[in-house]
C-alpha cells in the first residue's frame, strides 16, 4: 500500500511489514486447534457472574430530568439508560480529549467541531500519522455525515440542562450540560450503542463518542461504573461492594466470624427506603444498605478499587460472595466460554478455549472517525494483520464462524456476512465461496489468533499501534485483577 493511501508513515510501514513477516511465519510454522478444549460455558456458575438472562427484570434506575419535546430515556444492553430522540436513536457527546500531538472534541459550552466539511487528510494528533496524509477512500466523510446533529426547531426553547447552540451554518444544535448532541449512523434500532460507549478510551484510543444518560439513581456514597460486562456498582471511593447468598431479603446472616473480611455498607441514620434500596439493621445494631433486599457488604481484603477478587472468597457455610451490578449485560451465545488467563483475570473465548479478539481503530482525522467497522476502510487493519494480504490477516486473526441461521438472545450479538476477500460486508451477489458468516460483537466482527495454542493464552493483545488501542487488537477482558482493562474499551 501506498502512504498516500494508507495513510501510514514510512516508520508505521516499515514496522508493520516486518510484523507481517513475522506472523507469516508463526501461520506456516504452527496449525489450527483441532481439538475442542476445556472451559466454563457462560451460562455456567462463572459465567453468571458477568451476564444476566435476556428475561432478568434488573434494570438501572435512573433520576427523572426536564427534557425537551421529543427526548426520551432508553434501557440499553450495555450502558443502562441513556437519552434518545424521538425515533429512538442514541444521543452522543463528544468531549475535547487531547492526544498525542493536539486535541480535538466539542469543548464543554463551546459551538460543535463536528462539522460539514469534507475530512480527507490526517490531522496530525497522533503518531506515526504526520499531517496531511491523504486518508483511505471509505474514511474521507464529513464529521456531520458519520455524526449527524440533533438539531432544535426554530421555535424550540432551552429546558434546564438542554441548552442550543449555533453550528456553522447557521442551524441550531441541541446540546445536553454544555456538550453538543450528535447520532450514530451505525444505531439502525431502539437501543443501540455501536457508535460509542460510557466505557472510558484510553488517550491513545482516539477521542471517542459517549452515549449521554440522566443520572444513576442511587444514594449518596455510590457510584455505577461502567465495564465490559455490565454497570458495576461501588462506593464512593470506588472500591466494590459485594452481596452474599447467606444472606436473608433485607436480613444479614454476616456474624463476627463473617465480620473479620466483611464490612457492611453503612446507611446514615436519616436514610429511607428508595426504590431498590432499603436500609436493614445489622447484628451490631447499626443501619446497613442494601439494594434489591440483599445486604452490602466491601471487602477487608480487597487491595485495589473496582476488584472481583472478594466474589472468590470461600466460605465454610458454602454460600457464595458476588459483585453488584444495575444491570449486566445479556448472555453471550452459548458457545463462548469464560476462560482463566495468566495476566490474572478472565476473558471471553470461542468453544475451544481460544481468547477472543476485537479489533479498535480511529482515523486520525479531526473528526475521529472510527474504522473498525466492516462498512469503513480496511486498509488500517489489514496492514495490522497481514501487511496488506487478507488470506495473510484470515490466518492471523481468524474470525469467528458462525452458522448462517445462528441467533443471540444479547442485542449486542449478532451474525453477519463478512467478504473474504474486501473485509466489508457482503454485498448481494457475491459468490457464496466468499462469504464468511461470523459473530460481530456491537457489529464489528470478533476473531482468535493463530499464536494461541492453549486455553488462558492471550498473545495476540496489543498486536497493533499503542499496543492495540488505536489501530489493533485487544482481548475481550471480563475481570482483569491487576489492571484496569475490564473498564476500558
Amino acid at each position: 500500500m501506498s502512504v498516500s493511501h494508507a495513510a501510514l508513515s514510512a516508520n508505521s510501514i516499515q514496522r508493520v511489514a516486518a510484523l507481517g513477516v513475522a506472523i507469516a511465519f508463526a501461520t506456516l510454522s504452527t496449525g489450527p486447534l483441532a481439538e475442542p478444549l476445556p472451559g466454563w460455558k457462560t451460562d455456567s456458575q462463572v459465567g453468571s457472574k458477568y451476564w444476566q438472562d435476556a428475561t432478568s427484570p434488573a434494570k438501572e434506575a435512573y433520576i427523572e430530568e426536564p427534557t425537551p419535546p421529543g427526548i426520551q430515556v432508553v434501557i440499553t444492553a450495555l450502558e443502562g439508560p441513556v437519552y434518545a430522540d424521538e425515533q429512538g436513536r442514541t444521543l452522543y457527546k463528544w468531549p475535547l480529549s487531547a492526544l498525542r500531538n493536539g486535541s480535538t472534541g466539542d469543548r464543554k459550552d463551546g459551538p460543535s467541531n463536528c462539522g460539514d466539511e469534507l475530512v480527507q487528510v490526517s490531522a496530525g494528533l497522533m503518531s506515526p500519522y504526520p499531517p496531511n496524509l491523504l486518508l483511505p477512500e471509505l474514511q474521507r466523510v464529513s464529521c456531520s455525515s458519520a455524526w449527524p446533529p440533533l438539531l432544535a426547531d426554530a421555535d424550540a426553547e432551552e429546558l434546564d440542562k438542554w441548552t442550543i447552540t449555533e453550528r456553522a451554518n447557521g442551524d441550531r444544535q441541541w446540546s445536553y450540560d454544555g456538550y453538543p448532541l450528535y447520532r450514530s449512523h451505525l444505531d439502525e434500532r431502539l437501543g443501540d450503542t455501536f457508535g460509542g460507549s460510557k466505557i472510558r478510551s484510553p488517550t491513545d484510543g482516539g477521542v471517542v463518542r459517549v452515549p449521554i444518560a440522566p443520572p444513576s439513581d442511587v444514594p449518596a456514597g455510590f457510584k455505577v461504573i461502567p465495564s465490559t460486562t455490565g454497570r458495576l456498582l461501588l462506593n464512593k471511593d470506588e472500591f466494590s461492594v459485594y452481596v452474599w447468598d447467606g444472606d436473608e431479603p433485607n436480613k444479614s446472616n454476616c456474624d463476627q466470624e463473617c465480620l473479620k473480611d466483611w464490612t457492611p455498607v453503612p446507611a446514615p441514620g436519616i436514610a429511607m427506603d428508595r426504590g431498590d434500596w432499603t436500609v436493614v439493621k445489622q447484628s451490631s445494631g447499626f443501619n446497613q444498605w442494601a439494594f434489591r433486599g440483599q445486604p452490602l457488604y466491601t471487602h477487608n481484603n480487597d487491595t485495589g478499587t473496582r476488584s472481583f477478587v472478594g466474589s472468590d472468597q470461600p466460605n465454610w457455610k458454602s454460600p457464595r460472595w458476588h459483585n453488584v451490578y444495575t444491570q449486566r449485560a445479556v448472555t453471550p451465545p452459548a458457545e463462548f466460554t469464560v476462560q482463566d488467563v495468566e495476566f490474572g483475570g478472565q476473558v471471553l473465548a470461542d468453544s475451544r478455549g481460544r481468547s477472543i479478539y476485537i479489533y479498535n481503530c480511529r482515523d486520525d482525522s479531526m473528526s475521529q472517525i472510527a474504522c473498525d467497522h466492516p462498512e469503513s476502510s480496511q486498509d488500517y487493519r489489514l496492514a495490522i494483520c497481514g501487511n496488506g494480504d487478507p488470506a495473510l490477516c484470515r490466518e492471523t486473526f481468524p474470525y469467528v464462524l458462525a452458522t448462517p441461521d445462528a441467533v443471540s438472545e444479547s442485542s449486542l450479538w449478532s451474525v453477519i456476512a463478512i467478504d473474504a476477500d474486501t473485509g466489508h460486508l457482503a454485498a448481494v451477489g457475491t459468490d457464496e465461496d466468499k462469504v464468511l458468516h461470523v459473530w460481530a460483537y456491537r457489529k464489528r466482527p470478533i476473531y482468535t489468533y493463530v499464536g494461541d495454542k492453549e486455553p488462558g493464552v492471550t498473545n495476540g493483545d496489543g498486536i497493533g499501534e499503542f499496543t492495540g488501542r488505536r489501530n489493533g487488537y485487544k482481548v475481550f477482558v471480563l475481570r482483569d485483577d491487576f489492571g484496569q482493562n475490564a473498564f476500558r474499551r
